[in-house]
């Protein structure tokens, strides 16, 4: 596992990927929260505090972490080096944690510089330091979690099909109705306990500042199911083969 963790990791940063995505992330959130007019501006929001930018990183994600993720498994069928691997003596869980925890290391890198975000709304404030730090580090948590499933929704999206728009327009996709689909359909057949069915009640949840296990277990059972259908994809891949 760890050699294909290093591999991956490796390909981000030996090509444009890595650096695409980090640049792109921080450029579109810097331009959103101090640049533009509109609901996500801090300038203009009144407050010395993150919200926008925890209510704006679900949209961008589910564009930007498919883009990561659509070519883990695509590329390997492609070239016809997944075959190669499926001879070495690692199992297929090891080959798709590999996979999953390089990216997701990948945008753990892109959210570090973020924090500087936190430091520029503290000194803004007419009180400095007036920050509600419970509330920002439960929203960063939140968006770590809500980062394990959406790399686990792509990484199983990757492994389905070896065409990598598929693989990212499948991830896009499931993403945004794992996220809002839920909630869309509750207020379809008005019914709120739907909701609770989808990644948005357990974010905003945790944006509160409130960590409640319930959430954290909901997210972590998300991303084993689709860790867990990855290795099944890989399984079914070999049978065919």
């Amino acid at each position: 596992m760890r050699a294909i963790y290093l591999k991956e990791l490796r390909s981000y940063f030996s090509s444009i990927t890595g650096y695409l995505v980090i640049s792109i992330f921080l450029m579109v959130t810097s331009l959103f929260l101090f640049v533009f007019d509109g609901e996500f501006n801090i300038l203009n929001y009144g407050f010395a505090d993150l919200s926008p930018f925890f209510l704006l990183v679900p949209w961008l994600f589910i564009f930007l972490i498919p883009a990561v993720t659509m070519r883990s498994f695509t590329m390997e069928r492609n070239l016809g080096t997944l075959e190669m691997i499926f001879t070495r003596p690692i199992s297929f869980r090891s080959i798709v944690a590999g996979k999953y925890l390089a990216s997701i290391t990948l945008i753990i890198i892109t959210l570090i510089p973020t924090l500087l975000y936190v430091f520029t709304i503290g000194q803004l404030g007419e009180i400095t330091n007036n920050l509600d730090l419970g509330s920002t580090m439960g929203s960063y948590l939140g968006v770590l979690l809500l980062v394990l499933c959406y790399v686990a929704i792509g990484i199983f999206c990757s492994s389905v099909t070896s065409n990598q728009i598929i693989a990212f327009l499948l991830a896009a996709i499931l993403c945004f109705i794992m996220y809002f689909g839920f909630e869309g359909f509750s207020t379809v057949i008005d019914n709120d306990g739907l909701s609770f069915l989808g990644l948005k009640y357990h974010y905003e949840s945790m944006a509160r500042g409130v960590i409640d296990t319930r959430d954290v277990i909901y997210f972590l059972s998300v991303a084993v199911l689709f860790f867990a259908l990855s290795e099944m994809s890989l399984k079914l891949i070999t049978q065919k083969q």
